[in-house]
């Protein structure tokens, strides 16, 4: 949702925190949110109420976002979605998306912040490569309300170093992880916005790098 001079009507589905803060600052930048879905008015999701939408923005849950995007795209609205938790309907959502010809973005987290912190955790994954005396954890923390475990951003943070650092074969969550296991502990503790912590970790040193939300404004800015 940048700063485009253009003035667009948005659907906004979900009507949570992170939704409520997407409002404020589409309509701060002069957007109207035509359609506003929340689990109370589900049923006016619907293909005429979504044509009259320039594209949606999607931010529920694991258990229905993958239905309101394809609803979307069945309208042909462009949606960009930020729901978190879903991805095993992912190559479902896509193949509708290329039958219906239709637009979709996705991704785990939209704050500039995070993705920088992406960019830092690829390069230092791949700097740790050659150092096998490091073992590697994650730690992230979210509010109480969050429903899925690991967070989407952690997915995304876990399968970089996957493919940039061979020392660890898969990642696991909240489990007793074995030599080639990356352990992904996940903590819920109110109010936190999000807290993603990778540490390498050795008998001489620990190496660690952390990104801290301090609320939603940033996640909402980027969507």
């Amino acid at each position: 949702m940048g700063n485009s001079s253009k003035k667009l009507n948005i659907a906004l589905i979900g009507y949570g925190k992170m939704g409520k803060a997407i409002e404020a600052i589409a309509l701060q930048r002069g957007h109207t949110i035509t359609l506003k879905i929340t689990s109370a008015t589900i049923a006016a999701l619907t293909t005429a109420s979504l044509q009259r939408c320039d594209v949606a923005i999607e931010f529920t849950n694991p258990h229905s976002a993958a239905k309101n995007i394809t609803a979307c795209l069945r309208a042909g609205v462009p949606v960009a979605s930020g729901s978190t938790g879903w991805l095993a309907n992912w190559e479902q959502v896509k193949a509708e998306c290329t039958k219906d010809n239709g637009a979709m973005v996705y991704a785990s987290n939209y704050s500039v912040g995070v993705n920088i912190f992406f960019e830092i955790n690829k390069k230092l994954a791949q700097l740790m490569a050659p150092h096998t005396g490091y073992d590697i954890s994650m730690v992230e923390i979210h509010h109480t309300a969050k429903k899925d475990a690991p967070s989407g951003t952690a997915i995304t943070l876990a399968e970089q170093i996957l493919q940039n650092n061979s020392s660890k074969k898969r990642w696991v969550n909240n489990n007793l992880p074995s030599v080639d296991d990356l352990l992904i502990t996940s903590e819920r503790i109110d109010p936190a916005p999000g807290t993603h912590k990778i540490k390498y970790s050795s008998a001489i040193d620990d190496i660690e790098i952390i990104h801290t939300a301090h609320n939603r404004e940033g996640f909402a800015t980027g969507a």
